[in-house]
């Protein structure tokens, strides 16, 4: 068996709660979670290291806290090139990586996600790739709408992801999602 990663834990203040930083020891974002969901945060943890994995507290590992201070601050650029690292199948990080080639302002429905990876009619899958994403507000799930232009789910509740939106001058809708 092998040994539990070592991973580097940090919290902060933003405008729309606590947020939790998790870093391995060379300075990637390996997850993001507010303290609210911190449960959630332990389960995906746990998924993506299968050998166990232990917490240190650390100010600012590898610079993520304040390059996440910065973003919420308004220098929306700060968490562009941030080095991430995840687990997930090949799908999801291909999911995760067209996610952060949509820039800071713009929205896609679940459908131009599926398409922007090579899979057209694989709508449902890409939007569970979506909500499986272990590394939020820097893998940008929250740019993510629904074709009708409603906003539709988000981990961390659709009014941080409305505030997200609005933060990075996305036009957001006010339309509550559509009853079926």
């Amino acid at each position: 068996m092998s040994a539990p990663s070592s991973l580097l834990i940090d919290r902060t203040a933003t405008p729309i709660g606590e947020l939790i930083v998790v870093a391995d020891t060379d300075g990637a974002l390996r997850a993001i979670d507010w303290t609210d969901h911190e449960d959630r945060l332990q389960r995906l943890l746990r998924l993506h290291h299968p050998g166990g994995y232990e917490l240190w507290p650390s100010a600012d590992p590898g610079g993520l806290t304040r390059a996440m201070d910065a973003y919420f601050a308004g220098e929306l650029a700060a968490i562009d090139r941030l080095a991430v690292r995840t687990g997930g199948t090949p799908f999801q990080r291909a999911v995760w990586s067209a996610l952060r080639g949509i820039p800071c302002g713009r929205t896609v429905s679940y459908r131009e996600l599926a398409t922007l990876v090579g899979r057209p009619a694989a709508v449902r899958a890409a939007g569970h790739a979506n909500g499986a994403n272990p590394i939020s507000v820097v893998v940008p799930c929250h740019r993510v709408i629904g074709s009708d232009g409603t906003l539709t789910g988000y981990g961390g509740g659709v009014e941080r992801k409305r505030w997200l939106l609005t933060h990075e001058g996305a036009s957001c809708p006010d339309r509550p999602p559509r009853s079926s």
